[in-house]
């Protein structure tokens, strides 16, 4: 975050005009932002870890959704993004995590490599408690690939294993190879060497692979 964002924010938060959010799966891939942010800053938080479940909605093909559940070992820090965003666009952050519950996160929980030294709110967002929770579901590889790119970009190439090592379920939830017809919205463009990296570190953990139905 350059100095020039930080005064913007500091000003803009001396106003009550920006809010935070802390993103551990998509939202730490800056490409899918779609709202006219302050900036981000990497961060960790305490007393969260990601896992996939089902979402809310069960269709004929059900589709993991990435959340995180409340973690009670005090060592664990999840690694992710804090974003600032300006208070206007908390309407839209919430239609896109439409999913999930906004959650308050204590300030205390958060910590970042720099003194922002900032009194906004911050928050969290767990996903929605799926309805059937028993009939299976899977990961769309085009919206694993946005959260890959967001941990290789933020944190390096430990971060890619790192991820898949520590979010719990992966072992028992398959991936649907839909890069190339993406039904992720936001979507973004790999290039060859992280295509490779991510397929090839997924494939090392056992993951099971399908073709999109």
């Amino acid at each position: 975050m350059t100095p020039e964002q930080l005064d913007d924010i500091h000003k803009a938060a001396s106003r009550g005009e920006v809010f935070a959010y802390f993103g551990y799966g998509s939202l730490v891939n800056r490409d899918t932002h779609r709202t006219d942010t302050f900036g981000a800053v990497r961060a960790s938080v305490r007393g969260w870890r990601r896992h996939w479940q089902g979402r809310p909605q069960h269709v004929d093909n059900p589709i993991s959704l990435l959340s995180v559940k409340a973690e009670s070992d005090p060592g664990h820090d999840l690694p992710g993004l804090l974003v600032f965003d300006r208070l206007e666009n908390l309407p839209d952050v919430d239609e896109r995590e439409f999913n999930y519950h906004r959650r308050v996160v204590d300030p205390e929980a958060i910590s970042v490599t720099n003194d922002l030294a900032l009194d906004v709110p911050i928050y969290i967002y767990e996903g929605k408690r799926e309805i059937a929770p028993d009939t299976g579901h899977a990961i769309l590889q085009s919206y694993l690939d946005a959260v890959l790119q967001g941990y290789l970009y933020e944190y390096g190439r430990e971060a890619v294993r790192s991820f898949i090592a520590d979010t719990h379920a992966f072992d028992d939830t398959p991936v649907i190879r839909d890069r190339h017809a993406p039904r992720y919205m936001r979507s973004v463009t790999l290039r060859e060497d992280e295509a490779s990296l991510f397929d090839d570190t997924l494939t090392a953990h056992g993951v099971e692979w399908r073709d999109m139905p």
